[in-house]
C-alpha cells in the first residue's frame, strides 16, 4: 500500500524542517550578555498567574505543526505563506533579541499537582528572556490570521483556530512568560511581513502577467 503513495505531492511539507533549526537559533539568543529590560505595565501586574494555562503554553508548537498540515491539505500556498512568514518572523525576533533583551518576573512556584509540574518544566527549560516580541504569540495569530483570509475558511475551521489560538496568546501572559507589550508586538510583527509578502507577491504575478503577454505577442 505504501506503494501506492505518490510521496513526492508530499515534499513541500520537508519545508517543516526548518523548526529545529530555528529551534537551535532560539538557544543560542536565550540568555543574558546585554543589559534587560522590563516592559511590564499596570495591565501585567494586575495579571494573575494562572497555572492551569500551563496546558495551551506547552502545546503551542504541536498545534503549530497540525495548523501548517492542515493548511498544506487544503491550499499548498497558504502552508507556503505560513512558513515563509514564520521563518521570517522568528529570525527578526532573533535579531530583536541579540540587540534588546528583555525578560518576565516569574512567580514562585507553589503546589504538587500536574499543572505546577508542568510549569516547573516550562521555567527549566525555557529562560526568562527572548519576550519581545513573543515567538508564541506571532505564530499562533499567524495561523489564525491565515485561516481567516483562506479560500477553505468556514465557521468550524475559523471558530477552532482562532479559538486555540487566542487561548495560546493569552496563556503567555497567565503564566508569566510574556507581557501584553510583546504579545502586541508579535502580532503587528505578523501584519508587517504579511503586508510585504503581499506587495511581492503581487509583484511576481504582475510580471508573469507581462512575460505571457510578451511571448504571446
Amino acid at each position: 500500500m505504501l506503494r501506492k503513495i505518490d510521496w513526492r505531492k508530499y515534499a513541500p511539507l520537508a519545508l517543516m524542517l526548518v523548526f529545529p533549526i530555528l529551534g537551535m537559533m532560539y538557544k543560542w539568543t536565550n540568555r543574558v550578555d546585554q543589559d534587560v529590560y522590563s516592559l511590564a505595565t499596570a495591565f501585567d501586574q494586575a495579571t494573575p498567574f494562572i497555572k492551569y494555562f500551563a496546558l495551551p503554553y506547552a502545546v503551542w508548537i504541536f498545534y503549530i505543526y497540525v495548523c501548517l498540515v492542515y493548511f498544506f491539505k487544503k491550499d499548498v500556498n497558504v502552508y507556503y505563506r505560513g512558513v515563509v512568514t514564520y521563518t521570517i518572523c522568528a529570525l527578526t525576533c532573533y535579531v530583536i533579541y541579540a540587540v534588546f533583551q528583555t525578560t518576565v518576573v516569574r512567580p514562585v512556584l507553589e503546589g504538587n499537582d500536574p499543572f505546577t509540574w508542568l510549569m516547573a518544566y516550562i521555567y527549566n527549560r525555557d529562560q526568562p528572556y527572548n519576550c519581545f516580541p513573543s515567538i508564541h504569540c506571532f505564530s499562533s495569530y499567524m495561523v489564525m490570521r491565515l485561516v481567516w483570509t483562506s479560500s477553505f475558511r468556514n465557521k468550524w475551521n475559523v471558530t477552532l483556530i482562532t479559538g486555540m489560538s487566542s487561548l495560546i496568546i493569552m496563556s503567555t501572559l497567565f503564566v508569566k512568560q510574556h507581557v501584553v507589550l510583546d504579545a502586541i508586538a508579535g502580532i503587528l510583527l505578523v501584519e508587517f511581513v504579511l503586508a510585504i509578502m503581499l506587495i511581492v507577491e503581487t509583484q511576481i504575478v504582475r510580471q508573469r502577467q507581462r512575460q505571457k503577454r510578451t511571448y504571446g505577442a
